[in-house]
C-alpha cells in the first residue's frame, strides 16, 4: 500500500472519526459497522479495498489471507419487514482462510464459507458452502467450480512459512 493510502487512513480515522474504532488501516471510502464484532485472522485485512461494507452486528470472522475486492458487501444482520429500525437476529457470517471475495460481492447473514472459498465479482451468496475449496458465482451463488485440495493446501503452507519469516 502507498503512503497516500496511510495518509488518507489517518486523515479519516484520526481526525474525522470514520471508522474510528477499526484496529487497522482500512481506505477511506470503506464503512465498517461494529467492528467489534469482526474478528479477523492474520494477513487479513477487511476494508482496504475501496467501497467496501461490513456490518458485524452478529458477528463476522474473517479467516487468515482472506481478500475482500472493492465494493464487496458483508451484512451479518437484516431488518424487520415491517420496522426497519429492528434489528433481526442471526447466525454470524464465517469466512474461512485464504478465501478471496470478488468485486462486488456480497455475503448474507448466517452464511458459512470454507476454506478456499473464491466468490466471483458480482456474486450474492445467500447459503453456506463449508467445504469450501470451490469457485462460487451468480445469483444467488452456486459452485461453478472445484479446486483442487492438495494445491490450495501447498499455497497456504508457503504463505504461512513466509508469515512466520521462514521463507
Amino acid at each position: 500500500m502507498s503512503w497516500s493510502f496511510w495518509l488518507l487512513d489517518l486523515l479519516f480515522r484520526k481526525l474525522f472519526r470514520q471508522n474510528a474504532q477499526v484496529k487497522w488501516a482500512v481506505h477511506h471510502t470503506a464503512t465498517i459497522h461494529h467492528p467489534q464484532g469482526l474478528k479477523i485472522g492474520i494477513g487479513t485485512f477487511p476494508g482496504d479495498s475501496p467501497g467496501v461494507y461490513i456490518n458485524a452486528n452478529n458477528g463476522i470472522y474473517i479467516g487468515d489471507f482472506t481478500n475482500l475486492g472493492p465494493n464487496v458487501g458483508i451484512v451479518s444482520s437484516n431488518h424487520g419487514f415491517s420496522d426497519n429500525t429492528e434489528i433481526v437476529a442471526s447466525g454470524p457470517i464465517h469466512i474461512g482462510k485464504c478465501c478471496w471475495l470478488g468485486m462486488g460481492a456480497v455475503v448474507l447473514p448466517g452464511v458459512q464459507l470454507g476454506d478456499f472459498t473464491i466468490v466471483g465479482a458480482g456474486a450474492v451468496v445467500t447459503k453456506s458452502f463449508e467445504s469450501g475449496y470451490c469457485v462460487i458465482a451468480g445469483n444467488p451463488a452456486r459452485i461453478i467450480r472445484t479446486l483442487s485440495k492438495e494445491e490450495c493446501d501447498e499455497g497456504a503452507r508457503i504463505r504461512y512459512a513466509a508469515q512466520a519469516g521462514l521463507a
